[in-house]
């Protein structure tokens, strides 16, 4: 399924340097847009760098986890790594500073639960949110269709959770000599949980992440899987790409750090006066842009009416018109 997939076709890229080259575009292109004006100097006082906005990125990736983690009724697994799939891939070609990552949050949460079919109604879901919940909602709404279309539609997620389950079946079926291989279930969860969090999902199958979660599972248990890989696994001649990619697989996730605290604030302060206005639900030029749309609407509901109305009374005139025509003579 996922060789054939949207995924692998359109959000799956060969190394690092593509998603950082994307990434400084999309930032580069903001500044262009947002700061003709302004000397190279005042630019680099006034926006945030393409790192600053990773840093910022890396903290709301963490408050998404820690959200989901929270939520009630309990959030499956799967419906979380396909938030974070959202999350990162709305990204690459948006900046933070024209959505605000705490909003486009919730609403690749709410989009995932649709998607991964784990029903919860919109009052359901901002009732786990602390704040304005009417305002949440209305957030949450207004950006789904930005969602999607940034997803370019591309809205199935394969993660890594069902090749898991192929290999641990293929374990104990062909590979007698590990003992107990359920032991490995709580590294795998605390690896999948790391790896979730890097660009690893970005650049390897979910199933070279699947198997570089359980050998990192069985070097933690202190089970030895070399013989299951080489002998059984892969041939001699898949071995050298596979190695390599489960190797870099582990790096990254090792490397998975919360941001310093004070570093966010310093930066949350620097978005908050380089964003644009418009698409801030608290500034005035987006109240304002809201209601022009809510008026057109109402003008195109009235002019439909309208229409109606007139068809209507046409249709009524016409049918008087026959019934007279038809009528018989009076004597």
């Amino acid at each position: 399924m996922f060789p054939q997939s949207t995924q692998k076709k359109y959000w799956m890229f060969s190394d690092e340097a593509d998603l950082t080259t994307l990434r400084e575009k999309t930032n580069a292109d903001f500044i262009v847009k947002h700061g003709a004006n302004l000397t190279p100097e005042q630019k680099e006082e006034h926006f945030l760098s393409h790192t600053e906005e990773r840093t910022l990125l890396r903290f709301y990736e963490l408050q998404l986890r820690d959200f989901c983690r929270r939520f009630n009724p309990p959030m499956p697994r799967a419906t979380v790594a396909t938030a974070l799939h959202y999350f990162k891939r709305f990204y690459l070609r948006n900046s933070v500073m024209d959505y605000h990552p705490k909003e486009i949050l919730v609403t690749c949460v709410y989009l995932a639960c649709k998607v991964e079919e784990f029903n919860v109604s919109i009052s359901q879901f901002v009732a786990n949110i602390k704040g304005d919940r009417e305002k949440a909602s209305d957030i949450i709404l207004n950006n789904e269709l930005l969602l999607m279309q940034q997803l370019n539609y591309n809205l199935t997620v394969h993660n890594p959770f069902r090749p898991v389950e192929g290999l641990m079946i293929d374990i104990k079926t062909r590979y007698m000599s590990l003992e107990n291989p359920e032991k490995l279930r709580q590294y795998i969860d605390e690896f999948l949980e790391r790896v979730f969090l890097t660009d690893s999902v970005l650049l390897y199958a979910p199933s070279q992440v699947a198997l570089a979660a359980t050998l990192h599972a069985a070097s933690r248990a202190s089970a030895n899987l070399d013989n299951y890989v080489t002998d059984i696994l892969f041939s001699r001649e898949q071995l050298g790409g596979i190695i390599e990619a489960v190797r870099k697989i582990r790096t990254m996730a090792k490397c998975v750090e919360p941001p310093l605290r004070e570093v966010v604030r310093a930066l949350e302060k620097k978005l908050d006066k380089c964003r644009n206005q418009e698409n801030n639900p608290d500034s005035e030029i987006y109240k304002q842009r809201m209601q022009e749309m809510l008026d057109e609407e109402d003008l195109q509901d009235s002019e439909r009416y309208a229409k109606i109305i007139q068809d209507q009374a046409a249709h009524d005139e016409k049918i008087l018109g026959v019934g007279k025509i038809l009528s018989p003579s009076v004597l």
